[in-house]
C-alpha cells in the first residue's frame, strides 16, 4: 500500500503578466471567479483529497496572498456582533491554522521543475502532490481525490491527464501510452510540448501531479530543458526507465478544466461556477439569452 499523500506544493510565483494591469498590485491566484480567489479552489481540493500540509512557492509581491489566509480578528468580530454567522462561516473556512501552511521563496523564473525543487526540504522522502491553481477543474469528486483514490491502487507517480485537440497539443507535455486502462494508463515516454505532428498522443498532462520522492533527486541534477526552464515533465519522464522506480501513470479525470492562466478561460469558468450557483443561475442566464438574441438579431 503506497504510503498517504499528506502535502501539496502550489507553485504562485509566477508574474501573471497576461492579466495585466490587474496583477501590477493583486496576485493572480487571489483574482476571483464569482466570489472565491482561484487558489482557494485549490485549496478546497487539495483538502477533499487528505492534505495537511500546504506549501506555496512564492515570489515577491505576493504579500497578498499570504495575508489572505490570515485570520482577520476585526472582520470576524464584527460580522459576529452582526449575527452574520452564515459570512463568518465562509470566512473561517478560508483561514488556516498555523503550521498547516508554508511559504517557500523562489528567486528566480527558472521553470515548474524548479518550483517544486525549492520546496524539497519540506517535503522530506514523502509522496507529494502538486496543484497548479491556474488549472480549476470543476467535478463532482474534487480531482485531486479521484486521483489520491487511483494512486492507492498503482503507486508511483500519476498525473492528471485529458485529451486535447491536434491544434493545442503543442502547449502541453504530452503522454507516450503503454498500456490504456480506460481511467489510468500506463506511461512509457513523456514529451514537453511537442509539435502536433510528432507528438506521441493526445493525452495532455494538466495541473495535477502525485509525485515519489525521487523526483526530486532528478531535478537536483536537471539541466534546462524546453523553453529554457527546469521542466517537471524531465524529470518525471526519468522515472519511467527507473529500474528502482514504481512507474508513471495517467489519470483521465472526470470533470471539466479550465484554463485561467488565459483570459477566455478564466472568463469561461466565471460564467460556468455562476451557473452552477442558486442565487446566481437565474439571473445570469436570462441575461446571456438577451446577448445572444441581440447578437443574432445584429447579424
Amino acid at each position: 500500500m503506497p504510503k498517504k499523500v499528506t502535502k501539496a506544493i502550489f507553485p504562485v510565483a509566477g508574474l501573471g503578466t497576461r492579466f495585466l494591469p490587474a496583477t501590477k498590485s493583486v496576485p493572480k491566484e487571489i483574482m476571483t471567479l464569482v466570489d472565491r480567489p482561484l487558489v482557494q479552489y485549490a485549496i478546497d481540493e487539495a483538502r477533499a483529497a487528505g492534505i495537511k500540509e500546504f506549501i506555496f512557492v512564492t515570489s515577491r509581491g505576493k504579500g497578498a496572498l499570504e495575508d489572505y489566509f490570515d485570520h482577520s480578528p476585526i472582520l470576524e468580530q464584527e460580522l459576529r456582533k452582526k449575527g452574520k454567522d452564515d459570512l463568518l462561516a465562509i470566512l473561517k473556512n478560508t483561514n488556516m491554522d498555523s503550521g498547516e501552511i508554508a511559504y517557500i521563496r523562489q528567486h528566480k523564473a527558472l521553470g515548474l521543475g524548479h518550483a517544486v525543487w525549492c520546496a524539497r526540504r519540506l517535503i522530506g522522502n514523502e509522496p507529494f502532490a502538486v496543484i497548479l491553481p491556474d488549472d480549476v477543474i470543476a467535478a463532482e469528486k474534487p480531482c485531486l481525490q479521484q486521483m489520491v483514490e487511483a494512486y492507492q491502487e498503482t503507486g508511483g507517480n500519476m498525473v492528471a491527464a485529458m485529451e486535447v485537440p491536434p491544434e493545442k497539443i503543442s502547449s502541453y507535455g504530452v503522454l507516450d501510452v503503454k498500456e490504456d486502462k480506460g481511467s489510468i494508463v500506463s506511461v512509457k515516454g513523456m514529451v514537453e510540448k511537442p509539435p502536433a505532428d510528432q507528438a506521441p498522443s493526445n493525452l495532455a498532462v494538466i495541473g495535477r501531479y502525485i509525485l515519489s520522492p525521487s523526483i526530486l533527486q532528478n531535478l537536483n541534477k536537471m539541466k534546462s530543458g524546453a523553453g529554457g526552464e527546469i521542466q517537471l515533465t524531465d524529470a518525471i519522464a526519468q522515472e519511467i526507465n527507473n529500474p528502482d522506480g514504481q512507474g508513471v501513470f495517467g489519470y483521465r479525470f472526470r470533470g471539466q478544466r479550465f484554463d485561467c492562466g488565459s483570459k477566455a478561460g478564466f472568463l469561461q469558468a466565471t460564467v460556468s461556477f455562476a451557473l452552477s450557483r442558486a442565487d446566481l443561475r437565474d439571473d445570469l442566464y436570462r441575461y446571456l439569452q438577451e446577448v445572444v438574441e441581440i447578437d443574432q438579431a445584429a447579424q
